[in-house]
């Protein structure tokens, strides 16, 4: 049994809708309300359908140490050298900027909601009336947490990085076990940047498959393609992160489109969605006047009653009111019954 569609403020999720466009703030309001409050309206001008926060504070994420794995040292990542609670505290949106961006997204069309990361943050969110939340791959496994979350009654959204299947196993079974019936998995490698080869964009219909659920893409890599292409595959959940510009720097910076790029993000997975279509064969009805133009079987001379048909006289040529270029060799060396001037499409009727 198909899981069954459900509506984020006013758009229904599911495979038989176009998909749900989620720009992702983080931390790229650069701890500034005006520009937070930008990338709304740039957002909505872009034509997203959602907007996304993360809901936390240094203190609710870690702890204010400075040494062993409270610091990070790989050399890979964006953050080399920070630690945990700088990072968090320079990429945290501040609680009481919450509700007027909450407004601004509401005034502008858009879904307003956010991922958060305990139940302090869950208890915020309910008073602001988040209609939807987000489980950040992260916190996939926090399974208190993600019960507190099913325990609204609303649907939840969970990316995927990371989890086995078997933990992906568990927290399905608890969100559902809480009350949770409209979830979506969103297929989402926890690597920032993103690269195409370790997307594996062919996970999203197997999660489809194997839960009974909706499924999605909250996607790292550079550009829209891997979202695009996710379309084809049964996401309709799609999320990116978001910023003015890459060139203002900010923690998400490097990994997040700017305005043009979400603009033709929203279009093209749609356009994506339409294509998909149905299995179809033969000519649809928008093809039908096409027909006229493929190749068939005319007199390329003047024929006398009585003439056969040779090389010199019948060709297979456009338009396409004549027989099918598949009856050439048969008719070579048949007769025409009258008179065929050149331009006279072959019918058997002229045939003897």
């Amino acid at each position: 049994m198909a899981p069954r569609d459900f509506v984020i403020g006013g758009r229904a999720i599911g495979p038989s809708h176009p998909p749900f466009v989620v720009a992702e703030m983080s931390g790229n309001h650069n701890q500034s309300l005006d520009r937070a409050l930008a990338i709304v309206d740039a957002a909505a001008d872009a034509g997203a359908h959602g907007l996304k926060l993360q809901t936390y504070t240094a203190d609710t994420m870690t702890l204010n140490l400075a040494h062993g794995a409270f610091r990070i040292d790989d050399e890979k990542s964006l953050w080399k050298g920070r630690t945990l609670y700088d990072l968090y505290h320079a990429a945290h949106t501040p609680w009481e900027w919450h509700a007027p961006i909450f407004e601004r997204c509401r005034a502008r069309g858009m879904v307003a909601f956010s991922t958060p990361f305990d139940d302090t943050a869950v208890d915020f969110l309910e008073s602001l009336g988040a209609p939807v939340y987000k489980i950040a791959s992260f916190e996939n496994t926090d399974l208190p947490l993600i019960r507190r979350v099913a325990r609204t009654g609303k649907p939840v959204i969970v990316s995927t990085g990371m989890a086995t299947l078997a933990e992906l196993e568990e927290s399905v079974t608890a969100l559902r076990g809480a009350g949770c019936q409209d979830l979506v998995l969103l297929k989402c490698t926890s690597t920032y940047p993103g690269s195409p080869e370790n997307t594996h964009l062919a996970t999203i219909p197997h999660l489809a498959a194997l839960f009974d659920i909706h499924v999605g893409l909250s996607d790292h890599t550079g550009g829209i393609g891997a979202a695009v292409a996710a379309v084809a595959l049964g996401a309709r959940v799609i999320e990116k992160h978001f910023t003015l510009a890459r060139a203002d720097g900010g923690v998400d910076s490097a990994f997040s489109l700017e305005p043009a790029e979400l603009a033709a993000l929203v279009v093209e997975t749609e356009r994506a969605f339409h294509a998909l279509g149905r299995v179809q064969y033969g000519p649809t009805t928008a093809e039908r006047p096409s027909l006229a133009y493929r190749r068939s079987l005319y007199v390329a001379r003047d024929m006398a009653a009585g003439e056969a048909f040779t090389p010199e006289n019948l060709r297979a040529i456009r338009p396409g009111f004549g027989l099918p270029p598949k009856h050439y060799e048969g008719l070579l060396g048949r007769r025409v019954r009258r008179a065929a001037p050149v331009g006279t499409p072959v019918s058997w009727d002229l045939v003897d």
